[in-house]
């Protein structure tokens, strides 16, 4: 039997409308997933992945170890210091998934009395890393320099002890698509000698190498988070920093050290996808789809509800979470695969539509997809 307390924790999801189900893979026109670029889809990507292994006889089903046993491939050494190369880095570390970099890092970086900031909209795997970590943390207000400043001055005065300071942020918040004022907070980590860590999960492919490299920012950052689950179209992760980072992380990073290591195949396909990545026009499409969404909100006038953003994702938000359920419902009866989100995964009353925009939509599809959202919510 399963224990009482479980059993209406569950009941309980299920009558405010929160109750998740693993949903079945559908032919509805794509709104939803993290394949910014049509990356995972490839033919060529795979084809190309595939000849590799042949070519160099890595015909392999699994890793066989950890890392530090038996799992370590001369691919990772050469993959990591491509993406070294690649997004100007000192070094690079690979880990099976972005929710374990961030675990990894957030977890065994920050010592006992350092001191952590961080925005509260981050994601669930930075929040879970903070919380497994010996260090005092703070949340500050979604994107506010005036709040996160605040918390400085209160939080971090250091002639108490000889603590750490570390701000974590996103460059492209999942759940809002918007982008902090990067600059601004870079200021204040010099002001407060603070370390900032960003997650690039969702601006990695959408902005080529990353937000952060957008900007020649890369050198300025202790700590670059990059996933490769979302535009880059495979698996698993890498943190960017120092060398001395990589050694500590080798060293201390739980998620790192006990698990079992990625498969020939996956690294392939990373190495693969980069090289496509390179010379694609993909990038291009997507900026011009972004772009046009963008437009279609403005003439429909619905840019009330949605959060500004120049990613790919873009969020109109509807309270409650029976009535964004019963929405996106309507547009998976008209064809189109719109994800409601909902409360606790968001505040409650910031329940929302998530809009993901891919290289691969038409124009058509964008301005029917806005068209019936104008439809719904006047109805």
């Amino acid at each position: 039997m399963i224990p009482k307390r479980i059993h209406k924790k569950l009941k309980e999801r299920k009558e405010n409308n929160a109750f998740r189900e693993l949903g079945a893979a559908s032919n509805l026109v794509d709104f939803s997933s993290n394949d910014y670029l049509g990356f995972s889809n490839s033919e060529d990507i795979f084809d190309k992945t595939h000849q590799y292994i042949i070519n160099n006889n890595l015909k392999k089903n699994g890793a066989t170890g950890s890392r530090l046993l038996s799992g370590n491939d001369l691919l990772y050494t050469n993959i990591e210091n491509d993406l070294s190369t690649i997004h100007n880095s000192e070094a690079a570390l690979i880990y099976n998934s972005g929710y374990n970099a961030n675990i990894g890092l957030l977890a065994s970086v920050p010592q006992r009395d350092d001191i952590i900031l961080y925005d509260e909209h981050v994601h669930a795997s930075i929040r879970d890393g903070i919380s497994m970590s010996n260090a005092k943390n703070y949340k500050f207000k979604h994107n506010n320099l005036e709040d996160l400043e605040q918390k400085c001055k209160i939080k971090c005065n250091r002639d108490l002890n000889n603590s750490d300071i570390y701000i974590v942020t996103e460059s492209v918040f999942s759940m809002d698509g918007d982008t902090p004022q990067i600059l601004k907070i870079l200021e204040l980590c010099k002001v407060y000698n603070a370390h900032l860590i960003i997650d690039e999960a969702h601006a990695l492919g959408v902005f080529k190498y990353g937000l952060l490299q957008e900007y020649n920012l890369e050198n300025e950052v202790f700590a670059r988070i990059i996933t490769f689950g979302k535009a880059i179209g495979c698996h698993g992760a890498a943190v960017l920093g120092s060398k001395a980072l990589k050694n500590y992380l080798i060293n201390f990073s739980r998620s790192f050290i006990y698990t079992t290591a990625l498969p020939p195949h996956t690294l392939v396909t990373i190495k693969t996808i980069y090289k496509a990545l390179e010379s694609t026009n993909e990038i291009k499409k997507l900026k011009e789809n972004i772009s046009y969404f963008k437009l279609e909100i403005n003439r429909l006038e619905l840019q009330n509800k949605f959060i500004n953003s120049d990613s790919a994702i873009h969020c109109y938000i509807i309270s409650g979470n029976e009535k964004v359920k019963s929405i996106a419902q309507k547009f998976h009866n008209k064809g189109y695969n719109v994800k409601p989100i909902l409360s606790p995964t968001v505040p409650i009353g910031k329940e929302r539509l998530r809009f993901c925009l891919h290289s691969y939509n038409s124009k058509k599809e964008i301005s029917e997809v806005l068209s019936l959202l104008a439809t719904f919510v006047t109805k």
